[in-house]
């Protein structure tokens, strides 16, 4: 594999994208909401057809977990708004489910007097970790898959209001960056939009040589190699596949950042930072119904969603914005059951279009 063997300025800075996005495990549990009532949680397996072929042989077929609201089995002809919640790196649907200590952080939203709706987690995780929910030969088409396999299959099977205007759209961490990017460029799909503690959202240069960096990653022969790499060279791996794939260059398939192709790679990178292609979206953005950003005071991604919600106030577009006390995952749980689910609730339409 040529680019792995390249000597040239290595990957250590690229490691900066992820900040305190790499650390997913430890979360707080909010207290069970008394009288909750008790929703349906259904697994299912959801096709892609834009995952189909890619070169890193991710599945096609995806778990999903869909959160069906009481009362969705009894009243037969009722139709939800629908809420798709994007999982971070290196975890999948069934860990970001665990982390927001659904369903009952859901149940208790519905208690506290959130309006019933459907929350659909798919899953995005992929031979290195994670898809960066963006469209690549390597990995996947994930973008696709998310706006449109997704929501057409969900549409198609569950009882949905099936207009943008009761559809939802929120992430974290990576699912914060899937949030921010999918968000800007489909809002025919989706009417309201809320971003979580996002990650990789500024370009980022690479650092210092540093020769054990690549020779461990020089030493990756399969796809399946990568998992005995450290955490962040394999995060390096997963933004390469997604945003500089190379059908040409197995058996990754991926160009990185090193030898004398280094600064077309990282301008490639860069060229998918949020944060350099928000003003081309900006008519896109006042389109929602609402728009929200929040971050923990001690996550080191808050200075980005700062960065962000500056520039939608340079242009005037609303928006909520909050730096809340905590960590990076710590609140996840608080934060979806006592602010997003009520966010959707007020945002969303919760009626159907006039045809």
């Amino acid at each position: 594999m040529r680019a792995l063997r390249a000597t040239a300025p290595a990957l250590a800075g690229v490691i900066a994208l992820w900040g305190t996005a790499i650390g997913q495990v430890s979360t707080n549990t909010p207290e069970a909401v008394p009288g909750a009532r008790p929703v349906t949680v259904e697994r299912i397996k959801i096709h892609g057809k834009a995952l189909e072929g890619n070169l890193e042989g991710n599945a096609a077929d995806r778990e999903a977990i869909v959160v069906l609201p009481p009362g969705y089995q009894a009243e037969r002809t009722r139709r939800y708004p629908v809420v798709y919640a994007l999982h971070g790196y290196s975890i999948g649907a069934e860990q970001w489910v665990r982390e927001i200590h659904a369903p009952q952080t859901i149940e208790g939203a519905f208690a506290k007097g959130a309006r019933p709706m459907i929350v659909v987690f798919p899953d995005s995780k992929t031979v290195h970790n994670g898809s960066m929910y963006s469209n690549s030969i390597t990995t996947g088409h994930f973008e696709d898959y998310i706006w449109r396999d997704v929501v057409s299959y969900i549409d198609e099977r569950y009882r949905t209001i099936a207009d943008r205007n009761n559809r939802g759209l929120v992430g974290h961490s990576m699912g914060g960056y899937g949030a921010s990017r999918i968000g800007m460029k489909h809002t025919d799909v989706f009417g309201s939009l809320y971003i979580m503690s996002p990650c990789c959202m500024s370009p980022r240069g690479a650092g210092p040589a540093n020769p054990a960096s690549e020779e461990a990653l020089a030493a990756v022969k399969t796809p399946g190699d990568s998992a005995n790499l450290p955490f962040g060279l394999r995060t390096q791996l997963a933004v390469a596949a997604a945003w500089s794939p190379n059908p040409k260059n197995p058996p990754l398939y991926v160009d990185l950042p090193v030898g004398p192709n280094h600064q077309a790679v990282l301008a490639k990178w860069a060229a998918n930072a949020p944060l350099a292609f928000v003003d081309q979206y900006i008519e896109n953005l006042r389109r929602y119904r609402a728009l929200a950003i929040d971050v923990g005071d001690k996550d080191n991604l808050k200075t980005d969603a700062r960065r962000l919600h500056e520039i939608l106030d340079t242009y005037h577009v609303a928006h909520a914005f909050e730096i809340y006390p905590g960590t990076h995952t710590s609140h996840v749980a608080f934060r979806f059951q006592d602010h997003v689910m009520p966010f959707f609730s007020t945002s969303l339409s919760f009626t159907s279009p006039r045809r």
